[in-house]
């Protein structure tokens, strides 16, 4: 049995929790800036048509009363590993998904904790009274059906999906409720008669694997109660990124190189701290029209070099034609491995040559930031960052 936990609204919810007079109101964390968009709404806000990835701007029309709060990314982190550390008492096997979400497979933990639906119980109960916080419980014998359950009674409730049940359940699951399963594809399901999951049943394996691919095998066994997916103890990050939203749309490129370098460090920083190295570096942008552009490049020695990072990302955006105006721009970094291969280097290649010598020089800088604070070195370029 796999249970998934699913805190409610975490970051606005973090917020009332430390800022009672938040209580009852409506909470909109994303920042005052108008054109950024939405990282979590509170309940009270979501009843007038807040959501999480909403423009700040379309928020502030629905809910013009509502309380813009910053992100506190650091808070939130505390908090989610004080999350984490509970779930830990009753399971080895718990899959943090995202900073307020995660996995727990509980077979075989009866004896010690209870039934798998007292688990859940207990958990809800463990982090109200130790954290004040709430969150929704999914438990069922397969991975996405316990994901499903968690979002079935929110917020503050539980659901369980015994095993003798899980065909009744998937017979009447509609499509949209299926992990992956978006507008698109939904509409390309219901064009051919597959409004619940349990349809999927009716139409030959063949034909569903022709038409979707990969996707539709992945649908066929779903429909069939099969999910192999397991409950992993030492999830992998497949990526790290960042991005900012323009206080105005730009074409100047010096100043997105200027946020560049800023996004690179942040990045870098990131890599770091986790010890892994990317071989893929991504620049995403986002036109004035809302047209999402990404250019990719994959290293030839991977790197969590803040320098090279940005070398690269620079190199991508001097290579796009930039002719429309930009609102959104972001770095990423993917590909990522904790292993390195020796490497043969390459005596006439600078980066051969200086790219170790900059992640030391990183790793002595992350060092004095996390000691005498993260502005206390950094680079001449944004030192007059602010003025």
């Amino acid at each position: 049995m796999i249970i998934h936990i699913d805190m409610d609204a975490f970051y606005a919810s973090v917020e009332q929790l430390d800022h009672p007079e938040l209580k009852g109101k409506c909470v909109i964390v994303g920042g005052a800036a108008r054109r950024g968009v939405v990282s979590a709404a509170s309940y009270e806000a979501r009843a007038f048509g807040v959501h999480s990835a909403m423009p700040i701007f379309q928020a502030k029309k629905k809910c013009p009363h509502g309380i813009f709060i910053p992100p506190r990314m650091s808070r939130y982190k505390d908090v989610s590993a004080k999350i984490m550390s509970i779930l830990k008492r009753y399971s080895p096997l718990v899959e943090a998904v995202s900073i307020d979400e995660a996995y727990l497979d509980v077979s075989g933990c009866e004896r010690i904790h209870g039934a798998p639906e007292s688990i859940a119980a207990d958990i809800k109960k463990t982090i109200r009274q130790k954290l004040e916080l709430t969150c929704s419980v999914g438990v069922a014998p397969l991975r996405f059906l316990a994901k499903i359950a968690s979002d079935m009674n929110k917020p503050n409730g539980m659901m369980v999906i015994q095993p003798g049940a899980v065909m009744e359940f998937i017979d009447r699951l509609p499509i949209h409720k299926v992990p992956g399963v978006g507008k698109l594809s939904r509409q390309h399901l219901n064009n051919i008669g597959i409004y619940m999951l349990g349809d999927v049943n009716k139409y030959p394996p063949e034909m569903l694997t022709r038409r979707f691919g990969k996707f539709g095998g992945r649908l066929i066994s779903l429909a069939k109660g099969l999910d192999n997916t397991p409950v992993s103890a030492t999830s992998e990050h497949k990526s790290v990124s960042t991005e900012r939203t323009l206080t105005e749309d730009t074409l100047d490129v010096q100043q997105l190189k200027k946020i560049l370098l800023e996004q690179s460090e942040t990045v870098g920083r990131e890599l770091r701290k986790m010890n892994v190295w990317a071989k893929t570096i991504t620049l995403k942008i986002r036109h004035d029209n809302f047209r999402l552009i990404t250019r990719r490049i994959t290293v030839h020695n991977p790197t969590q070099s803040s320098k090279i990072l940005y070398k690269e990302a620079a190199l991508l955006l001097d290579q796009y034609r930039l002719s429309q105006k930009v609102r959104l721009i972001g770095v990423g970094a993917s590909a990522l491995t904790s292993d390195l291969d020796p490497i043969q280097m390459d005596m006439f290649s600078a980066e051969s040559l200086t790219g170790n010598n900059w992640e030391k020089i990183d790793r002595a800088i992350d060092g004095i930031s996390q000691k005498y604070g993260k502005h206390a070195v950094q680079r001449a370029t944004l030192a007059d960052k602010g003025k």
